[in-house]
């Protein structure tokens, strides 16, 4: 019995000890690293929140009284914006009320009860020397004030505009620039922070808002005065119909003035449009299964190779071409550029870093070209080259019988003959492009491998027997037959297209 009263005592004596050691360590932690923060804790003496002093007031205590004075003060908020030329108007009447205080009042408190006695006694003398006042801003305090602010900002806040190039081709002077224009942002942190101490101060203010001029990034003037004209080609048209040389030069308007931007691509059939009555082409021929036919929009092909050899020239990037079946004689073998609704486009381009300008036109004998964008290198220059492969030998006269009467103005009776085609060489061929610097060339560059079929000639003889006594004049058409190449005929050919 009494060693259970011992065991008792002993037990009891360690749990009081167990109670005074953690209390004992409770104070010493409480005395060096600081008090608790709870509702009941109290602000220092000097602190303020939106001009209301708050000290000596718990957490509680402090909403309650800021509550209260913003809701008496909230009908003296009366602040104009203005930037100088026009004035907004920030009523409190115009506003509900949020009063969300209580996040920046546990942050102060937080602040005021940090690190251990020591620290927490320094700030305590420095808040009563100096004082400190907190700001919650107006965000928190006063519901759709931030929406008003932010409608003010868009109203003025402005966009810089750089002053542009303006290619007008058909002007003497060429190129212009339009003028640059500043734009405008508002400072808004400093506007918000000038908000909020105005509506601390009663709310009745005027406030410049804060704006900084933003000057455009892109000065043209200097690009423009390195504008030069990188290529022109031109083919001549002089022995066309009316009608053909209207066709060239509506289809040459359409990128007359065309300005093309770094990394845009440009295709010749959408630019141009369908090749109808309606959209203002004529008839005039069309190569056609290796014929020459009539057909709406005929010589379109001259515009479309004539603005290909300037590209080319111009270094620019051709993403599609098709050569024709028969060779184009207004430009060199694997240079010209055949286009088709549905069928062949031309199709480019830009990838410079800068924008190229298309000049466009047609003269009274000439289709040109004109590309203008940023110079060459120094000694720099673009040519081209056509390579004759082989002739490909045609296969002489075919005669045919007009059994439809078809061309009965020209023959009647058997015997009687009339040239409708004459035979055509075909031609393989391949198109160089070479870049020459100081006169020497630094790169030839294969960009062409075409194939131009041969053409059979056509004879026309009359369908009817000659009557009794009837004699035919003399016949001055002259059968051709099959071709034999030889180096003879390679020579004419070279000869005939200009190739060395």
């Amino acid at each position: 019995m009494e060693k259970n009263k011992r065991n008792l005592s002993t037990s009891l004596i360690w749990l009081l000890s167990v109670c005074l050691i953690s209390v004992g360590l409770l104070v010493v932690c409480q005395f060096f690293f600081g008090d608790f923060v709870n509702e009941e804790t109290k602000f220092y003496q000097n602190t303020s929140v939106n001009g209301v002093d708050v000290s000596g007031l718990t957490i509680s205590q402090a909403e309650t009284l800021l509550q209260a004075d913003l809701i008496q003060s909230k009908e003296k908020i009366n602040i104009t914006l203005t930037d100088g030329t026009k004035q907004w108007n920030i009523n409190g009447n115009d506003f509900e009320i949020i009063g969300n205080y209580k996040d920046t009042l546990s942050k102060t408190m937080s602040y005021q009860r940090e690190g251990n006695i020591f620290q927490k006694k320094k700030i305590e003398n420095k808040i009563k020397k100096d004082g400190l006042a907190v700001t919650v801003p107006y965000q928190n305090l006063l519901g759709g004030v931030e929406n008003s602010i932010n409608n003010i900002v868009c109203e003025i806040e402005t966009n810089p505009i750089s002053s542009q190039i303006v290619f007008n081709p058909n002007e003497s002077n060429m190129f212009s620039i339009t003028e640059s224009k500043n734009g405008l942002i508002v400072d808004k942190t400093l506007l918000q922070e000038e908000i909020n101490s105005a509506i601390s101060q009663n709310g009745n203010q005027i406030i410049q808002i804060p704006l900084t001029e933003v000057i455009p990034k892109i000065d043209v003037n200097e690009y423009l005065e390195k504008i030069t004209l990188r290529s022109r080609y031109s083919t001549n048209y002089k022995k066309s119909s009316v009608q053909r040389k209207s066709n060239i030069k509506k289809a040459l308007s359409c990128f007359n003035g065309m300005i093309v931007e770094p990394d845009e691509e440009i295709s010749f059939n959408s630019t141009t449009g369908p090749r109808t009555a309606e959209n203002g082409y004529k008839n005039a021929n069309i190569i056609f299964n290796g014929n020459y036919v009539p057909g709406v929009g005929g010589g379109v092909c001259q515009a479309s190779t004539t603005l290909y050899n300037a590209l080319i020239l111009a270094d620019i990037d051709i993403l599609d071409v098709k050569h024709h079946t028969l060779p184009a004689s207004y430009v060199p073998l694997s240079f010209d550029a055949m286009v088709s609704e549905g069928y062949s486009d031309l199709v480019f381009k830009n990838t410079l870093p800068t924008p190229i300008y298309i000049k466009a036109y047609g003269t009274d004998e000439n289709a040109i070209v004109e590309i203008y964008g940023q110079p060459f290198e120094d000694g720099l220059e673009i040519k081209t080259r056509s390579e004759l492969i082989s002739v490909i030998a045609h296969s002489g006269d075919e005669i045919i019988t007009d059994k439809n009467s078809q061309y009965s103005d020209k023959v009647l009776y058997k015997g009687e003959y009339f040239r409708l085609k004459y035979p055509q060489e075909g031609y393989e061929t391949k198109g160089y492009v070479q870049y020459i610097k100081n006169g020497e060339i630094i790169q030839e560059k294969e960009i062409r491998h075409d194939r131009y079929c041969p053409q059979n000639g056509v004879i026309i003889e009359g369908n009817y027997e000659i009557e009794e006594g009837m004699s035919l004049p003399e016949n001055n058409v002259r059968y051709i037959p099959p071709q034999k190449v030889t180096k003879e005929t390679i020579e004419n050919a070279k000869k005939k297209w200009h190739i060395a």
